[in-house]
C-alpha cells in the first residue's frame, strides 16, 4: 500500500505545485453508525470562486454545514455523492463498502469533468484508475477534501432525517444512527427495521445471529 502523505506537508489551496492538475477531494461519512448508508463525496473546487469557512465537517456546527453545502454545490466545478447500502456493508465489510461509495462519488461527478489527481482523506486509497494520494487529516488540511467532508456529512444527515420522519420512535435525527444508549433501547423496544441496520455491526450482529459464513452460504 502506498504510504500516506503527511497532511502537514501539503499546502492549502491554491497549490502552485499542482497548477496543471484537476484535483478532486474525497471524504466519507457514516462508517461507525449501526444503520443507514455509508456516504462519500467528491469535489473539484473552482479556484476562481473560493468558499470561505471550509474545514473538517466534524469541527463545524450542523447549522454551518447546512449553510455551506449548497454553496459548495453551486460554486464547485464538479461534485458527486456516492453511497453503499447496509447490505453492501455486510457483504463487503465497512472499509470496502466505503471505497465503493468513493468510487461511485467519483463516477457521479457533475459536468463531465474528470480529475487528474484525487486526494483522499485518511491513510488508505480506493481502487481507482486515476492517480491518487491519501492525506492524513486531509479534511482539515485540503479545502477540496473539506468540501467533500461537508457534502458527505450533510447528505448522510439528510438520510437520517428522512428515517426519523418515517420512524420517529427511534430518534434517528438525534443520534444519527450511532449506538447510543437511547438508540439501543429503541431497538430493543421496537425491533430492527428491515433493510436499514448493518447486521455485521455489534450489537445488531448478536441480536440477529448474523454471521458472514451464513450469508455466504445463502449466496
Amino acid at each position: 500500500m502506498r504510504k500516506a502523505k503527511d497532511a502537514a506537508t501539503l499546502p492549502l489551496f491554491p497549490i502552485e505545485d499542482y497548477a496543471s492538475e484537476i484535483i478532486a477531494g474525497i471524504d466519507e461519512a457514516g462508517r461507525g453508525p449501526l444503520c443507514g448508508n455509508v456516504v462519500a463525496a467528491a469535489v473539484i473546487l473552482d479556484p476562481a470562486r473560493p468558499i470561505e469557512g471550509l474545514r473538517d465537517s466534524k469541527k463545524l456546527s450542523e447549522a454551518r454545514r447546512e449553510e455551506l453545502a449548497p454553496v459548495i454545490r453551486e460554486r464547485a466545478l464538479a461534485w458527486g455523492v456516492g453511497e453503499a447500502t447496509p447490505e453492501e456493508i455486510d457483504r463487503l465489510n465497512i472499509l470496502q463498502a466505503t471505497f465503493l461509495a468513493m468510487q461511485r462519488a467519483l463516477e457521479g461527478l457533475t459536468g463531465g469533468i474528470r480529475p487528474t489527481l484525487v486526494l483522499v482523506d485518511g491513510n488508505r486509497l480506493p481502487k481507482i484508475d486515476i492517480r491518487a494520494e491519501a492525506i492524513v487529516k486531509g479534511d482539515d488540511r485540503v479545502q477540496a477534501i473539506s468540501a467533500a467532508s461537508i457534502l458527505a456529512k450533510t447528505s448522510r444527515d439528510a438520510e437520517l432525517r428522512r428515517l426519523d420522519a418515517l420512524y420517529p420512535e427511534y430518534g434517528f435525527a438525534r443520534h444519527k444512527g450511532y449506538g447510543t444508549a437511547a438508540h439501543i433501547e429503541a431497538i430493543r423496544k421496537f425491533g430492527l427495521i428491515p433493510g436499514i441496520y448493518r447486521k455485521s455491526f455489534e450489537p445488531v450482529r448478536t441480536m440477529t445471529g448474523w454471521s458472514r459464513e451464513a450469508m455466504e452460504r445463502k449466496e
